[in-house]
Formats: C-alpha cells, structure tokens, sequence
C-alpha cells in the first residue's frame, strides 16, 4: 500500500494533480546572495537570497518563503568536494521547489548558530523570536519583494515560522509548521510531564557539533557527516572566513540542552535568574494571541512523529481562531522521512508533501486558483485501510466505544466483574530501537515496531474478543486507569495494538502520564485540546497515597487506524519505558494495581466507528 493522494477522493484537486500542473518559469540562481543583516541590539545574523531567475523582463516583485534555521543555511565545502555533495542539505528541498516557481526564498542562521553572531541563551528563544521581526522588516524594504512573506520548514523550523507569524509583522501572510510543536513541554521534551531520557543529550551534541564547529562530534549523525563539508559558510562580505571564525567563538557562550531543559521539570517553573522566563518561554502557544486572524496555517504531522507533535498541529488549529487552517495527518515519521505503515509498499513516503506546500502558499500569497478552499480543512490518514480521509472538525468521529479490563486477562466491551490485576514496575524494560522516538535524535530508523511482539510480551494485558466487523478510530483514544500505588508517584505507560487473526501483533498508538500530574483541569484558550488537560505545573500537581485508589485519565497519541474483522484489540501497561523516558519514582520500583469492575474503575475508550 502507499500514501500517494492521486487515487484518494480526498481532494477536490490532489496535490500531486496540483503540482502536475503548476509551470516552473524561472531557473535557479548560480548561487545565493549572502549577507550579514543587523538586528537591534547590534547582531548580525548571517542571510542567504536565492531569486528567481529569468530571460524575459518581470516586474521582479516576488513573495518570500523566509525560512529561519539553527541546522546551516549552508555549508562551506572542502577543497576537491564531490560535485554531487549538496551544501544545503537542510535547505535545497525549499530552493529547489520555491524559487523555479516564482518565489524568493530568505534563509537566515538564528541568532548564535551557522555563521550568525551571538549566543542562543534558550531552546527558541524570546530573543530570537524578536530577531524574526526585524528579518521581516528587511525583506520588505528590498526592491525584489512585493511585500508578502510566508514561512514553513521541519520541526525547530516549523516552530520558528509560528514565532514569525506571532511578531504581528503585516506582511506575514502564511506559514506552514511541519512536524512542529506548539507546546515545547508536554509535545516534545515532557510528554505526560516525564523527561525523555536521552533527548536532550543527543540534542545538544547536534548542536555543539554544528555551533562549535566541531565536525568530530558530527560524526555520529548521519544527517551531518558528509566529509565535504567545512563548517558553516561565510556570507559574500567575509572571504577569508574570519567574521565566521568570530561568530563560531561567540557560540560557545551557547547554552547546554540537558542543562537548560531541567530547569523545567514543572511548568511553573522558572529561571532563578530571570523570573519571567519558564518553559512557555520557547513554546508557540504562548503568543497564539499576537498572531494576526488573517496569517493562514498550514500544520502537518504524522502518526509517528515523536511523542507528541502530531498533537501540537492538532491543537495549534483547535487553538488559533484563524478562519484559514489546513491540517494535515499523515502515516509518517517526524519530518516524513519514512511511511510507517506496516503494509507501505514502499519505505520511503510517495505523498508530494511540496506539492502540498506549494499549492498552500500558492493559494494565500501568490492568489493562484488552488481550489484549496473547496475542501474539507483536514486530511488524514487511515492505517490497516491505507486509506486518506477527510474531516472538517477535531475529532473526526463524533462516536466512541468503551472497552474494560475483566477477569483472565480479557478486554469486554461491559464492565466485568470487580477485582484488580497488579504488576511491579521494571526499570530496566523498553519498548527497542525502532520506535516513535529514533528520529527526533537523529537517528535513521526506517522499520517501525518491527519487534513490538517481543516488546509487548510480559506487559500486563487485556485482550478483546475477534471484531465480529471492521472498525475504525480516528482521533485520540482516552485511558481512564484506577491505580493504587506502593509509592508516592509512578509513570503509566499505556499502549494499543492490533492482534491480527494470523497472530501478528502491530503497535498502534501509546500514551504516558507521570501521576503526579493526574490533576485534569479546564483547557486554557491558546491550548485548547479536545482530549483530557493538564498544565503539569507544581501547583497542581499531587503525590499519591500509597496504597489508596487514584484516578489517571489522559489520552493516548492520535491516531486513524482501521482494526480488520476478526482481528483483537489488545490494551497493555507498562510502569517504564528505560530505552526513552527517565525512571520515577528514583530507585523506586512501585507495585500497581488495576481495579477494574466498578463503575469507577478502569477503562479505555476510543473514537470509533464500524466501517462493516
């Protein structure tokens, strides 16, 4: 099966179709302008400027894709480079699709990486998304521009896009985050208020290869590690390198992941130095309000991407009020590197997620005919049907069926009889190498879940019986666990599967929630998710009393996945995840019990629809 859209009805015109028929009328330029441009407080942030090129005279007025990265706007090359190295490998897919196509495209090193001056003093920092605006302000005065920008790019550069957008410049018109957060906390570093465990190490060593100039540490990153590559490129002004040289020893005043990101182990924390900085510093939510109604979104994510992006481009369109949304939900990886899904007939995705792009910013800045309005705002993707599907709400199915634990590890659709299944936490269980997680550190992983057999096989389960029809969730399946606990805090881990006829098991979706935080409270207006809130802030958050029921309701990941007649749904629960997230209670491995039976008990309830 594949994620191609051309045989989907999804689209009134698919984006494959669209980009079939949109003409490239101009050629690429030689090579970028380059140039140092000054912020406020005197920085120079280094900017690349690819224009379109063109035989025949033009007006040369051009709306700007402006895309803002800490990744290199461009490498240097060594001397006797390989013709076929490209020395914008995190650039070269915007280029080579924009500016053909009439677009200029703006790349800009933020403050303190590539060949920019300054130090970065947080993970997207305020000041930084100040520097967005005086970017903007320079692109306008430039006589190419026609005075329309929009912005779009992968996770970090996603997020930077809606920094942009929330600057309030006039001229932003459109931006298209792609497998970007929206909260920085629970969507990537604190999913269910647990620290990932290796994240921001391995974060941190991209970065010190990439700000230090240090390609022995970019050697373990297949993304980076191209032996033509020479460090960040110097701007056309700096021949010899020494301005680049200068930038590269102001970064190592940069600040340090695994340093920083613990500073925020609750969201009300802050900086003991700064007491207005705290981790809603460096999230988008935090300026949803200073984004103008009239900038389009674009919000794209897959099923796969990370521990909860997929749930910042959900909530960013649940939150924004802005009346031109798109979202797009795919059966992708972060950054759509891989399709997922267990029967893709190819790894790699089919889906033209440029064609996509272009169609979008080709509807709100250039005012071409897209029919983009003629469709419904959302398209996602269906696993097990291998299906696309649209819906104009969050979530797509209005309908919901509970299921809950019984006696001799079996999953009812009634609630059984009363009682509890318990289970002592291994601190030293995980879920593998091939999973959700892999690709937010850099890690190429292509074949998703491959082992979930072994993995799930010990974890405390419920199994249903066969489907008697084909059924489908779409959206996020809620847990509603009643626990008692031999410890003052415990992390649930919850995971859904599919067990096919033949025996196979396939991992579907999974959820986490540190107790500590099972306090649900009104969702907020700039964070307003349709599954159960929390804030994971100190001020609510509660021990448990050993030995005393508790509730825990969250929502698992979002997911479209279609469960085949005769399969079984399986529910598993873990108390650790020692290959991903951090270890709680410290050295304390607590014994759980499930109480299921009564009618305040356990479980487990997802989006549904029979489609039989």
């Amino acid at each position: 099966m594949s994620d191609f859209d051309g045989n989907s009805a999804a689209w009134v015109k698919a984006p494959s179709q669209y980009l079939e028929q949109r003409p490239v009328t101009y050629t690429l330029p030689k090579r970028p302008q380059s140039q140092y441009v000054e912020m406020k407080d005197g920085c120079r942030l280094a900017v690349d400027t690819y224009l379109p090129q063109s035989d025949t005279p033009s007006s040369g007025d051009f709306p700007t894709i402006l895309i803002l990265t800490p990744y290199y706007r461009r490498f240097a090359l060594r001397d006797g480079y390989s013709a076929a190295t490209e020395p914008s490998p995190n650039i070269a897919l915007y280029r080579d699709f924009f500016v053909p196509r009439g677009y200029a495209l703006v790349v800009v090193d933020v403050r303190g990486t590539g060949a920019s001056f300054g130090t970065r003093d947080s993970f997207r920092s305020p000041t930084e998304r100040e520097d967005f605006h005086t970017i903007a302000d320079w692109i306008v005065d430039q006589d190419w521009s026609d005075g329309t920008i929009g912005s779009t790019g992968i996770s970090y550069l996603g997020a930077a896009a809606c920094f942009l957008a929330s600057t309030g410049h006039p001229a932003i018109k459109a931006i298209a985050p792609l497998f970007a957060v929206w909260n920085t906390y629970a969507d990537h570093f604190y999913p269910g208020g647990v620290l990932l465990n290796r994240l921001a190490t391995t974060y941190d060593d991209i970065m010190v290869g990439l700000d230090h100039d240090r390609p022995d540490v970019l050697e373990a990153f297949s993304y980076f590690n191209n032996p033509d590559y020479s460090g960040p490129q110097p701007v056309d002004e700096d021949p010899d390198g020494a301005l680049k040289c200068a930038a590269v020893k102001e970064h190592l005043g940069n600040f340090h992941m695994p340093d920083f990101i613990t500073e925020f182990r609750f969201t009300d924390d802050r900086l003991p130095y700064d007491p207005d900085f705290g981790s809603h510093s460096f999230s988008p939510y935090h300026y949803a309000d200073k984004i103008s109604s009239d900038v389009a979104v674009l919000s794209v994510s897959g099923w796969f991407d990370g521990a909860g992006f997929a749930n910042g481009s959900i909530a960013r369109f649940l939150s924004l009020p802005n009346p031109n949304q798109h979202v797009l939900l795919g059966p992708w990886d972060h950054g759509a590197r891989s399709n997922v899904s267990p029967w893709r007939e190819e790894v790699s995705s089919e889906f033209p997620m440029m064609g996509a792009v272009l169609r979008f910013f080709d509807h709100y800045l250039m005012g071409l005919d897209t029919q983009l309005q003629e469709e419904a705002p959302i398209h996602y993707f269906a696993l097990h049907a291998e299906e696309w599907r649209t819906a104009r709400q969050w979530p797509p199915l209005s309908e919901a069926r509970r299921l809950y634990p019984d006696r001799e590890s079996a999953l009812s659709f009634e609630p059984g009889l009363q009682g509890e299944d318990s289970f002592r936490a291994d601190f030293t269980r995980g879920t593998g190498s091939g999973t959700r997680h892999e690709r937010l550190s850099a890690q190429p992983v292509t074949d998703y879940y491959a082992d979930w057999s072994e993995k799930e096989s010990g974890l405390l389960s419920w199994t249903s019986p066969p489907l008697e029809a084909a059924s489908e969730i779409a959206g996020h399946p809620v847990v509603n666990l009643s626990i008692k606990s031999s410890e003052a805090d415990a992390v649930l881990h919850v995971y859904l599967s599919e067990l096919e006829a033949d025996g196979s098991l396939r991992y579907v979706t999974e959820g986490v929630l540190r107790a500590l935080h099972r306090k649900v409270i009104p969702a907020p207006a700039d964070q307003n998710w349709t599954w159960p809130y929390r804030d994971y802030s100190r001020k609510n958050s509660a021990p448990l009393v050993p030995g005393e029921p508790a509730e825990l309701r969250f929502a698992l990941l979002p997911t479209a996945w279609r469960f085949a007649r005769g399969s079984r749904i399986r529910v598993s629960v873990a108390a650790a995840d020692a290959d991903h997230y951090v270890q709680l209670p410290y050295g304390r491995p607590p014994e759980i019990a499930i109480l299921r039976g009564a009618d305040d008990a356990t479980w487990f309830e997802l989006p549904w629809r029979e489609t039989e």
